[in-house]
């Protein structure tokens, strides 16, 4: 079955460090570009950050995230990663991982992780 599956959230205090997974399984992640968003309650899914495919020479990042989260990936075990430091409370959200080409997912939406930033 192709999916992606995201994986490794959880409650953290503000000034902690989080990393989560993205899993893909039936197909090799290796020749996509994969982007992390994330949706916070009330708001629409915005984009965090994006790694090109095959080596990830290329990373972008929201100015949001900009110096505080690091994503990469791991071509052996098909996943890509997402290091978050410095949280705040604002980082709060479920975070997904796709592939996206113009404004069109290529696979289907997982069930995402869910992060939550709070003392």
């Amino acid at each position: 079955q192709v999916q992606l599956v995201e994986s490794g959230g959880g409650l953290v205090q503000p000034g902690g460090s989080l990393r989560v997974s993205c899993a893909a399984s039936g197909f090799t992640l290796t020749r996509y570009a994969v982007s992390w968003y994330r949706q916070a309650p009330g708001k629409e899914r915005e984009l965090v950050a994006e790694i090109s495919n095959f080596g990830g020479a290329t990373t972008t990042y929201a100015d949001s995230v900009k110096g505080r989260f690091t994503i990469s990936r791991d071509n052996a075990k098909n996943t890509v990663y997402l290091q978050m430091n410095s949280l705040k409370p604002e980082d709060t959200a479920v975070y997904y991982c796709n592939s996206v080409v113009g404004s069109s997912a290529i696979f289907q939406w997982g069930q995402g992780t869910q992060v939550t930033v709070s003392s």
